[in-house]
């Protein structure tokens, strides 16, 4: 009996990573790459992406630098790689913006860009990509990023954060709705607790220690446990899975 592998039906195929200059994205990339697919790694470090790219794994492999508030930028960026690689087979869209801040000093800027970078960046993106795919009779796969908090809601100054991931939720169930006739897979994690730059930044260090032993398994997640799950949900072997939103915490989050 032929054994399954987590990336069954990859090899050769080409992804978009996005946020792949560091934590979720980057372990995303060069997992992805590992596993035979071609990579377009893209995110606003430009250093971030040329370390990326001095551990990949060789291959026809691209990165890009790219701001996702520019909605005009990420149609030119699915756009290229469309006509480098001939397709796209996989969006892993991980990138995202967070700034704490108490509810009460939340500006209007703060508000826009995070929900620009997050939210409005996911609707294009999933719409361009979903778009390609459909004109390249692909049955592609499309997986976005939320968060926990779209459930139990926001914590420590993250509110227009996780508005925005509460929005990512929703717009992929409509895209998994427009896309699934034409056998594109449109799914959505929700990571719990992840040790990434992100989780620290503006972070309280007890609070973050306070919340990784709250957990059943009392410690937080690895960028690498999530790379993981975008592989399986980028593979053959999640076939029927579409409009779901996978619950990545841990046991922090119960549902």
């Amino acid at each position: 009996m032929e054994r399954l592998s987590l990336g069954d039906g990859l090899v050769g195929k080409v992804a978009l990573v996005t946020g792949a200059s560091s934590g979720i994205g980057r372990a995303t990339a060069l997992l992805f790459a590992r596993e035979g697919l071609r990579v377009c790694a893209t995110a606003r470090d430009a250093h971030g992406l040329e370390r990326l790219a001095a551990q990949m794994p060789q291959g026809d492999h691209i990165y890009r630098e790219l701001d996702l508030a520019d909605v005009k930028g990420c149609q030119r960026l699915v756009d290229e790689v469309d006509q480098y690689f001939g397709g796209i087979d996989v969006l892993a869209h991980v990138a995202a913006y967070l700034k704490r801040k108490d509810l009460f000093e939340v500006t209007e800027e703060d508000w826009d860009r995070q929900l620009d970078v997050n939210l409005r960046s996911t609707f294009f993106l999933n719409r361009a990509v979903g778009k390609t795919m459909i004109d390249r009779k692909i049955s592609g796969r499309i997986i976005n990023y939320t968060s926990t908090a779209w459930i139990f809601g926001p914590m420590n100054g993250a509110d227009s954060y996780v508005a925005s991931k509460g929005g990512i939720v929703s717009l992929a169930r409509g895209f998994a709705r427009h896309f699934g006739p034409h056998g594109i897979r449109v799914n959505v994690v929700a990571p719990g607790q992840v040790n990434t730059p992100m989780q620290h930044v503006d972070n309280d260090p007890k609070l973050v220690a306070d919340v990784a032993a709250a957990s059943p398994l009392r410690r937080m997640g690895e960028p690498e446990e999530l790379a993981k799950v975008n592989l399986f949900l980028a593979s053959d072997n999640s076939s029927f899975i579409n409009g779901a939103t996978i619950n990545v915490s841990g046991g922090l989050l119960m549902y």
